[in-house]
């Protein structure tokens, strides 16, 4: 039992949380490259991201591994984002600081993903049993690609009207 749910459903309310963090925050990285703030799909983007992160920490094994390492620093940035938009508006400095922060926490989560895929699903599994092989790299250095670029054009583009927040 974890917080009074069975652990293989509160696992499973974990991964999906993740999922869905994941899916809004491409959504939000979409309006973020549109130089637009999407309000309400970066407030479940940031509340979801955060579910996720929470949700993690009372699975086993216990004790301070990788994996809560990942998920303190994730809400470290999470708060910061949370700091940039909602409180300083993302004025000044604070615009970037905020697509840097959310995007590195959504990079984290793909992360995440990806080391998850590769453990739980048995063909991609067999690929990489162990995690150091090629596929697994090749997937894993894609991703970083992917959200070192767009998170570059993300925070180059990103002009938000700030009644939109």
């Amino acid at each position: 039992m974890t917080w009074g749910i069975p652990t293989d459903i509160f696992l499973d309310i974990h991964v999906a949380l993740s999922l869905i963090g994941l899916v809004f925050g491409l959504i939000v990285l979409y309006g973020l490259l549109s130089g637009e703030v999407f309000g309400v799909w970066t407030a479940l983007f940031l509340l979801a991201m955060i579910l996720t992160n929470v949700t993690g920490f009372p699975l086993p094994p216990f004790g301070l591994d990788p994996p809560r390492m990942v998920g303190i620093l994730s809400l470290i940035l999470l708060a910061v984002a949370l700091l940039a938009i909602y409180v300083f508006r993302v004025s000044g400095p604070w615009r970037w600081i905020y697509v840097v922060a959310a995007m590195t926490a959504l990079y984290l989560d793909a992360f995440v993903g990806v080391i998850q895929a590769f453990a739980k699903l048995s063909f991609l599994h067999e690929l990489a049993p162990t995690g150091s092989e090629p596929p697994f790299v090749i997937v894993q250095v894609l991703v970083l690609v992917f959200f070192v670029v767009f998170g570059f054009l993300a925070a180059r583009r990103f002009r938000p009207k700030l009644a939109n927040l």
